[in-house]
């Protein structure tokens, strides 16, 4: 576990880092761009307002883009495309904004075109000179912290292959430790396996190690305090990751309770400031949007109420935080008596109950306007896993692993299942992975990504009906 945390720790220092690289070169290529156009840098106030909009709005959009993920899991020309994609988004967002304020005309389009392919040249620039002087630095030992692992199983070989790849930690693993080596196994990624040695902690200050990690099991509590005993007179930093992956983790943490520390196996994100700031997104954000598409609503009413008898809104028992049942408010789509023989069903392809216009509003997703209400009364978030009935939450609880967990954070009107496909009749088990990988994942700039992500590609699709 903490070696993880340590990894993280690096990770985001160097995304830090890469924001700070970002944001200059955003800047600079706005500068150097005005220079190959005018002959100067001294720039207009509006030239200036523009630059600094862009660098406020770059970190934030590239991180909805995933730049500022490790590449290690990718190559570094699928980040390049990554990067490309992001810088063509910020520059659709400023023409934009400068086309709906009516400043488009105070700028010069050479410069734009000019500013656009600086930029990408500085930024595949800053990037590649980081990652060679990282390599540089590595390579050389500055700043390297000599590691030996000592376990086996699954999780020391992934420890080892995630370290290895990660040359920007500084740690260099430069063995594998093991009670009883297979005798084919000779290394793991290039690390030699070898024998734990008799004389461990002689073992340790001969080949000048700075840090021991232990990869073990929660069973092998006596075999810890005996290598803990022996290095009691070394001053090598020595970690525990707990072999723990096995179980079925959900957001899951090392805190402190009454003074113990204590292994949080499943846990909800929303606590604390983060359930404060989740609240205050829903909220702010659903009321600009209620103001905003409230035309469109009284449109949509006018035409549900004229296809058929009944009410304009269908209201549906659903479950969301906890397993709380609330009214979830859409535009009727259906008769009134269209379940009153079957009962509930699962909505599937070619079926004929809708009316005209309800299919329409299924298949552009407009029927789930209202549900931003919900979000007001605070029943809903804009963002998280969609709400079952209970009837279909019974029946799924044991058929599909994990799927009450989903209930540990507020349920949504879009969520990173939907905009990845997983709707309508699709498979719940991959449904219920995404649902679950948003609430492990859960922050701010992810919300927002998948909202931002909605726009494009999550209201109209082939599985909504």
């Amino acid at each position: 576990m903490l070696p993880k945390g340590l990894l993280k720790e690096y990770s985001h220092a160097l995304s830090f880092v890469l924001r700070g690289l970002d944001v200059s070169a955003i800047f600079i290529a706005g500068l150097l761009a005005y220079y190959w156009k005018f002959g100067d840098i001294d720039l207009p106030d509006r030239y200036f307002v523009a630059l600094v909009i862009a660098t406020v709005m770059t970190p934030w959009l590239f991180r909805i883009f995933n730049i500022y993920e490790s590449i290690r899991a990718k190559s570094f020309g699928q980040h390049l495309k990554s990067l490309a994609k992001a810088i063509c988004a910020l520059l659709v967002l400023l023409a934009g904004l400068a086309f709906f304020t009516k400043k488009g005309d105070d700028f010069s389009r050479s410069w734009f075109a000019l500013w656009s392919v600086f930029s990408f040249i500085l930024l595949i620039s800053f990037r590649a000179s980081l990652l060679v002087f990282l390599r540089f630095m590595r390579s050389r030992g500055l700043n390297e912290r000599r590691v030996v692992i000592l376990g086996s199983g699954d999780l020391r070989d992934k420890l080892t292959e995630t370290v290895q790849e990660a040359i920007w930690t500084g740690f260099r693993i430069v063995a594998l430790l093991e009670d009883h080596v297979p005798v084919a196994l000779t290394e793991i990624e290039g690390v030699p396996v070898v024998k734990t040695p008799e004389d461990l902690s002689g073992y340790i200050r001969q080949n000048e190690i700075d840090e021991l990690w232990l990869v073990m099991p929660l069973s092998a509590e006596d075999r810890i305090k005996n290598i803990l005993h022996e290095l009691r007179h070394l001053t090598v930093t020595t970690r525990l990751v707990l072999d723990i992956f096995g179980l079925d983790l959900l957001n899951h943490s090392i805190a402190h309770l009454a003074g113990f520390p204590v292994l949080n196996i499943r846990s909800t994100p929303m606590t604390g400031v983060n359930r404060f700031t989740k609240a205050i997104e829903d909220r702010v954000l659903a009321s600009l949007i209620l103001l905003m598409i409230s035309p469109l609503l009284l449109v949509i009413a006018i035409a549900v109420k004229c296809s058929s008898p009944g009410p304009v809104f269908y209201r549906q028992k659903r479950i969301s935080w906890n397993g709380k049942e609330f009214d979830m408010l859409k535009f009727r789509t259906m008769p009134v008596d269209a379940e009153a023989k079957t009962g509930p069903v699962w909505a599937t392809s070619g079926e004929n109950r809708a009316t005209k216009i309800g299919t329409f509003l299924r298949k552009t997703s407009l029927d789930e306007l209202p549900q931003f209400i919900n979000v007001l009364y605070g029943d809903m978030s804009i963002v998280g896993p969609r709400p079952e009935r209970l009837v279909f939450v019974e029946e799924f609880k044991d058929k599909i692993p994990g799927y009450m967990q989903k209930h540990l954070v507020k349920a949504g009107i879009t969520g990173w299942a939907q905009i990845n496909g997983w709707r309508g009749n699709t498979s719940l088990e991959k449904r219920i992975e995404y649902d679950l990988y948003y609430i492990e994942n859960w922050s701010l700039w992810f919300d927002l990504q998948i909202i931002f992500l909605t726009l494009f590609q999550g209201f109209i699709h082939k599985n909504a009906y």
